[in-house]
């Protein structure tokens, strides 16, 4: 059996090539890997010898040639193939072990040039690897260190790979050179006139990775699956390890994913339970217990079969009170053994533990410009993830009446939840927690009349509250259902024509308003 091994990427292939000698397989190598393998003492043959044909073009053609290419993809089974092989003095290459040039790696780089990411995009290993792929049957083809340990253990047992792995390794090589290829083209149909780099690409390649089948869809005459980025984003949904529970469904999972970015945008201990897709209540505590207690007291009816997230380790007290509801989903970035030990009778619920993105909510964000992206008919729609952080000192006071600092921070938590809650959004909330929440609504009057009913319903007075609205308000008519309600202060990005007329109906309330310069439609 003959071995050829040619990575750019050497971790592991030391100890990977020593083994397969070992087993009486045959080394072929190029440039550094083979010079590796030669000082540490293992016999190899270098693809010149082999080809005949020294590398050249400052290694750009080396493997490209039938002796290697007519190894790979001959046909064991042909004995026409066999005896061209033969006839031209060529030996069969039984195992391709290749990663590629790191191209994602190069262009990741801060002051990558055109130049850099050309040189490395590589043409010899992705050819390799799909001659070896095509020809799955008589070939094994390793593209990711990851492999290197399946593949040895399956040797030493069997003295061969089964049809089973051959076939999994070459669909997992046909997806490293989609993979490959994608980044290629989206870096390099980014590139403008004048050099710089667009974030929309000429080409949009999706590289997602399938995590999972699920039993459906929203709706159980529909099919689904749950795929995840190449390379999630830290403290990201797709990271979470389930520790107890049923299956996660396809509504769990997007209700889950809402409740968990919204949980995490807070630096103080918080609660967010979530109900198709909403925030219904919302809190920050100062530990797990307040803060769930206090975003349950908004909308205990909605609160049942929802989504809970907390961001902050979740322990006994908590665990029991959380307990007494019927819960979906429960999130947070660590348990205690007391917590956990509490959910074990209710096998039926869902838990996750995960990781906070380091360095903040939005640090890792914005370090890599994520893209959003939503399915429309035969297209998608791109852009930029909502991650703008609102401060004090972006706050514009249009009214006469000025805001009392408790006023502030509570508009602040306001407007952090009313990013999350689908539009029409208005949003409720005193003393760090929510009051009302209206969501969904064509009419911004509905959704503020909606607020004001739940919170009735849930027996929450809103006087003295502060009020965020996603978008602003077109008219004074927003302004007085909420003012009317009992709010005290308001939150709204301004931008309207009747600006002016609403910031005077503020003033004629007497009631606080100020202005974000900034929106957070979400549909």
């Amino acid at each position: 059996m003959n071995a050829l091994i040619s990575v750019s990427d050497k971790t592991g292939i030391l100890e990977f090539a020593q083994a397969l000698h070992a087993l009486g397989i045959k080394l072929l190598s190029t440039g550094g890997t083979a010079k590796l393998l030669a000082d540490a003492g293992l016999p190899v043959m270098e693809v010149a010898e082999l080809t005949g044909f020294p590398e050249m073009l400052d290694g750009r053609v080396k493997t490209l040639h039938p002796k290697v290419h007519g190894g790979l993809l001959a046909r064991r089974d042909l004995p026409e193939h066999m005896a061209a092989l033969k006839a031209h003095g060529i030996d069969t290459i039984d195992l391709l072990v290749v990663n590629l040039y790191p191209f994602e790696a190069t262009v990741a780089k801060p002051g990558c040039t055109l130049e850099d990411a050309i040189e490395n995009i590589d043409i010899g290993g992705p050819a390799m690897v799909r001659s070896a792929a095509k020809n799955w049957k008589d070939v094994g083809v390793l593209t990711d260190a990851s492999q290197y340990a399946g593949v040895l253990a399956e040797l030493k047992a069997d003295g061969k790979l089964t049809d089973k792995t051959k076939f999994a390794l070459s669909v997992a090589a046909f997806n490293r050179i989609s993979q490959y290829d994608g980044a290629i083209s989206d870096y390099l149909s980014s590139i403008q006139e004048d050099g710089s780099h667009s974030l929309f690409s000429g080409q949009a390649n999706g590289r997602f990775i399938k995590v999972q089948d699920l039993r459906y869809g929203e709706n159980s005459h529909q099919e689904a699956a749950l795929y995840r980025d190449l390379h999630p984003a830290p403290g990201s949904l797709v990271t979470a390890r389930q520790l107890q529970g049923k299956e996660l469904s396809y509504n769990n999972i997007a209700d889950a994913d809402a409740a968990w970015e919204c949980v995490k945008s807070f630096t103080e201990s918080a609660c967010v339970i979530v109900k198709h897709a909403n925030p219904c209540g919302v809190a920050v505590g100062a530990d797990a217990l307040e803060a769930y207690s206090k975003a349950f007291k908004t909308d205990p009816t909605s609160a049942f079969g929802g989504i809970i997230a907390l961001n902050c380790p979740l322990d006994e007290r908590a665990a029991l009170q959380i307990s007494k509801q019927f819960v979906e989903v429960l999130m947070a970035p660590a348990f205690t053994p007391e917590a956990l030990e509490v959910f074990k009778t209710k096998v039926n619920v869902r838990i996750l533990q995960i990781d906070l993105p380091p360095g903040g909510a939005t640090a890792w964000e914005q370090g890599r410009n994520l893209i959003d992206i939503k399915r429309v008919g035969s297209g998608l729609l791109m852009q930029t993830a909502d991650i703008h952080e609102l401060a004090l000192a972006d706050l514009k006071v249009v009214s006469t009446l000025q805001p009392t600092p408790a006023q502030l921070q509570d508009l602040l938590f306001a407007w952090t939840v009313a990013k999350y809650v689908k539009s029409n959004a208005i949003v409720f909330c005193a003393d760090g927690m929510t009051m009302g929440v209206g969501a969904g609504q064509m009419s911004r009057l509905d959704s503020a009349r909606i607020a004001s009913i739940k919170a009735e319903h849930a027996g929450l007075s809103l006087k003295g509250t502060a009020v965020a609205s996603d978008a602003f308000f077109p008219f004074r008519d927003g302004l007085d259902v909420v003012v009317d309600a009992g709010a005290s202060c308001v939150i709204q990005p301004g931008g309207s024509m009747r600006d002016q007329e609403v910031i005077d109906a503020a003033n004629e309330r007497g009631v606080v308003m100020v202005l974000t310069g900034v929106r957070h439609f979400r549909h």
